[in-house]
């Protein structure tokens, strides 16, 4: 067999991260909360997934998830296995999973100034990983530190690497925070709101800067965002999650230009467009559901402009829409009465 004949007839590499029917629960004072429910996904080494939804919708679980930050007791794994370069994390001691995750698999969290500790200056904060991790000598440490530092840019690192967190603007603290997410080259690289609260141009520049350096490393990401338009430029897919569950996905500009989920469309719809000014705003009715009392069906019924009394008693399952793209799946009984392609 030929060298190319060989190529072409291989199976399709494994993908680096693979969540499989994921099932999270937390217990409560007034009874069991399942935050996921079959949540399923796969992510390349080198590519970029979007997680996006609402607040409440099951993103930073997921993300807790995979990473053994579930809070204890409450939170728990309640079935699926998430493979990470062939490691089942979901079946794997907690400790094991974080020793695993402290230098494949990276986090960066939301608001970087409660990440950051307040009493130590930037440069100890930043260089510490060099110094559990690879067992580095302060000096050694310290120089790699400050050389993470201007690679995210930091302005005049070589003065600021001894401040304190406080002394940084919010986009700076980002910046920082990107810097020990990458220090030792993660894999996997997961950036939960990583531009919560910061201004427009601050936003573009940080997701820039991830790019950038996913470009120059080949680490995947998943981004979690609650803003559509945060990701648009950055992530090759996308997954929609609503109630616990991934009502959409597909390849991002297939997602955003032809919706197959009504909830999708509608935050679609919500965001405001220069095109439209005077217009009103296209706010998605009501609130997401309180998850200890799903409604009967499809969760988003009681806000679905579509609704039948089908989808008020069956719960649909992901699916492809007749029409669309190959890999767009929806979780909707109607996307090609309710939402036609083009």
């Amino acid at each position: 067999m030929s060298t190319i004949e060989s190529t072409r007839t291989s199976p399709p590499a494994a993908p680096l991260l693979s969540v499989q029917n994921l099932a999270v629960e937390f217990s409560t004072s007034a009874g069991v909360v399942r935050a996921l429910d079959g949540v399923g996904f796969d992510v390349a080494a080198g590519e970029t997934l979007a997680i996006l939804g609402e607040s409440g919708s099951g993103k930073s679980v997921t993300a807790q998830a995979i990473m053994a930050l579930l809070p204890k007791p409450a939170g728990s794994i309640a079935g699926g296995r998430i493979l990470f370069d062939g490691v089942d994390l979901a079946a794997e001691p907690v400790a094991r999973v974080r020793e695993l995750c402290a230098t494949a698999i990276a986090l960066i969290f939301q608001d970087p100034l409660s990440s950051l500790n307040p009493v130590f200056r930037i440069g100890y904060q930043v260089a510490e990983p060099f110094r559990r991790r690879l067992g580095m000598g302060k000096r050694e440490a310290w120089a790699k530190a400050l050389e993470l530092l201007k690679r995210v840019g930091i302005p005049d690192a070589d003065t600021r690497i001894n401040d304190y967190p406080h002394q940084f603007s919010g986009g700076q603290r980002q910046r920082i925070m990107i810097a020990m997410a990458i220090a030792l080259d993660p894999k996997l690289l997961i950036a939960d709101e990583p531009t919560t609260a910061l201004d427009v141009t601050v936003q573009a520049q940080i997701m820039k800067l991830l790019a950038d350096l996913q470009a120059e490393t080949g680490m995947a990401m998943i981004l979690i965002s609650h803003d559509l338009g945060v990701v648009a430029d950055v992530a090759e897919r996308a997954a929609i999650m609503y109630a616990g569950r991934i009502v959409e996905t597909g390849r991002i500009r297939e997602v955003y230009d032809h919706p197959a989920h009504p909830y999708t469309k509608g935050l679609l719809d919500s965001i405001p467009s220069a095109a439209a000014v005077g217009e009103r705003l296209k706010p998605i009715v009501g609130s997401p559901p309180n998850l200890l009392a799903l409604p009967t069906g499809c969760a988003f019924h009681p806000r679905c402009p579509f609704a039948t009394e089908a989808t008020r008693t069956t719960v649909p399952e992901l699916r492809h829409p007749e029409g669309w793209e190959p890999g767009h799946l929806a979780a909707c009984l109607r996307s090609e009465k309710v939402l036609p392609h083009g």
